[in-house]
C-alpha cells in the first residue's frame, strides 16, 4: 500500500516547493494519483513518491504537464531552478545514487579519491574534520566507501588522479606506503581502470578542483567538490561538460600501465 504523505515545506528548498507544487496542481484539477499518473505515464506509486520527495521529477514529465495544464513552460522551469538550487538534503541523494551506480568516473587532482583510499589514509583526512562529531563523519565516510565497494555487483570505476595525489604525504611514510600498495592492487581489479596524470603533462582542466560522474540504470548525474561543501548535478547539458572536461583530462593521463609504474617509483620514496 502507497503511502501519501503531507506535503513538503515549501520553505526548504526548490525541491521541497516543486513537490509541493506539483501535489497542490494535482489536487487543485480534481485528480488522483493515478489520473495524474496516466497524464505523464507514471505510475501512481512514482507519482506518490514525488510528492513525498522520495523521488524527483524528470524534465520529460515536465514538459508533459506543461503542454496538459498550458503552463508556458512553468513546470520545466521550476525544475531548472530545483536542479540550480542548494538542496539541504543533497549528500543524502547522492549517497544513494553512488551506492545504485553501475560506473563511476571520478577525477581528483589533491588526494586519493574515497573509493580508492585506505581506512588509514581516509582516517588521516578526517582528523581535519572540524565536525563537531568527527567520528560520526569519519564512520559515514567509511560505510560510503564499503557500501558500494562491497556490493555483489559493484561499479566499473575510471580514476584519473593528478600525481599530486601521490606525492602529497598523507599520514606519514606508513600511511602513504599503505595507500600506495592498495592503488596497485585496486588498479588490478576487474571493474577498476586508474590513471595518473603526470606533472609532465602540464596544464589539464582539472585545476578547478575534483569532480566525479555516476552513471545509473536510467541516467547519469555528477558531483562537483568544494571547499567545505559539494554540489549534485543533475541537468543534462552540465553533466556533458563534466564528461567532455574527463575525457580531456584522460588526454594527458599515462596508460595503465605507466600509471602503475609512476605508483611503484612514488612507494619507494616512502620505503
Amino acid at each position: 500500500m502507497v503511502i501519501v504523505r503531507d506535503p513538503l515545506d515549501p520553505k526548504v528548498s526548490m525541491w521541497h516547493f516543486l513537490a509541493y507544487y506539483l501535489r497542490f496542481t494535482r489536487e487543485r484539477e480534481g485528480l488522483s494519483l493515478t489520473q495524474w499518473g496516466k497524464i505523464i505515464g507514471m505510475a501512481r506509486s512514482s507519482v506518490s513518491n514525488i510528492e513525498a520527495g522520495r523521488a524527483k521529477l524528470q524534465v520529460d514529465y515536465a514538459r508533459r504537464l506543461d503542454v496538459k495544464f498550458e503552463t508556458g513552460g512553468l513546470f520545466e522551469l521550476l525544475l531548472w531552478y530545483a536542479r540550480m538550487a542548494h538542496d539541504p538534503n543533497w549528500f543524502k541523494q547522492y549517497s544513494q545514487h553512488e551506492r545504485q551506480a553501475a560506473e563511476i568516473k571520478v577525477f581528483h587532482g589533491q588526494a586519493v579519491p574515497l573509493l580508492l583510499q585506505t581506512d588509514d589514509y581516509t582516517r588521516a583526512y578526517g582528523r581535519l574534520s572540524t565536525a563537531k562529531d568527527r567520528e560520526g563523519v569519519l564512520a559515514g565516510r567509511l560505510a560510503r566507501k564499503r557500501a558500494v565497494l562491497e556490493r555483489e555487483d559493484p561499479p566499473y570505476i575510471w580514476a584519473l588522479l593528478d600525481e599530486s595525489a601521490l606525492a602529497r604525504r598523507v599520514g606519514g611514510d606508513a600511511v602513504m606506503r599503505a595507500q600506495l600498495q592498495h592503488l596497485l592492487e585496486m588498479a588490478e581489479r576487474w571493474n577498476v581502470i586508474l590513471r595518473i596524470v603526470p606533472f609532465l603533462a602540464g596544464e589539464h582542466l582539472g585545476s578547478e578542483g575534483f569532480f566525479q560522474l555516476i552513471g545509473l540504470p536510467d541516467r547519469d548525474i555528477a558531483y562537483a567538490g568544494a571547499q567545505g561543501a559539494g554540489r549534485l548535478i543533475e541537468m543534462p547539458d552540465e553533466i556533458k561538460e563534466f564528461a567532455d572536461t574527463f575525457e580531456r583530462i584522460g588526454a594527458k593521463a599515462d596508460s595503465q600501465d605507466a600509471s602503475r609504474e609512476l605508483i611503484r617509483q612514488y612507494l619507494e620514496r616512502y620505503t
